[in-house]
C-alpha cells in the first residue's frame, strides 16, 4: 500500500497561481489529487465540456468548468497579509502539528 503525499497545499486553502495564463489570480481550492500532484481551485483554469442531453439535462450544451492545475505553480496565500507565503509546520501548545505562514508565522486554519 502507498502512503499518501505530504503536499503543502490542501482542500479549502486559498491559494494564488504563480505561472500560466492565470498568473496572479487566487482562489479556493475546491480538490487536491496527491497521485498526480494537481488540484481544483475555483475559478482558476476555466475549459468547456460539452455535456450530451440526458433526462436531467435535455437540452445538453457546453457547459464551463475548472480544470486542475499542477500544485508546483500555487502557493498559500498569508491569512494576515493577503501575500503568497511558504508554509512550515510547527507544534502548537497541545503538542499537535499545525501549519503555519513563514512570512507572518500566523498559523493556518484548513477551510
Amino acid at each position: 500500500m502507498t502512503q499518501a503525499t505530504k503536499l503543502h497545499i490542501r482542500k479549502g486553502d486559498k491559494v494564488k497561481v504563480l505561472s500560466g495564463n492565470y498568473k496572479g489570480k487566487e482562489g479556493e481550492v475546491l480538490e487536491v489529487n496527491t497521485a498526480k500532484y494537481r488540484a481544483i481551485v475555483k475559478g482558476v483554469n476555466m475549459v468547456s465540456k460539452h455535456i450530451k442531453p440526458s433526462a436531467s439535462n435535455p437540452n445538453g450544451g457546453i457547459e464551463k468548468t475548472e480544470a486542475s492545475i499542477h500544485i508546483s505553480n500555487l502557493m498559500v496565500v498569508d491569512p494576515s497579509t493577503g501575500d503568497a507565503t511558504r508554509i512550515g509546520r510547527k507544534a502548537d501548545e497541545n503538542g499537535k502539528l499545525v501549519r503555519y505562514a513563514k512570512k507572518s508565522g500566523e498559523v493556518i486554519k484548513n477551510g
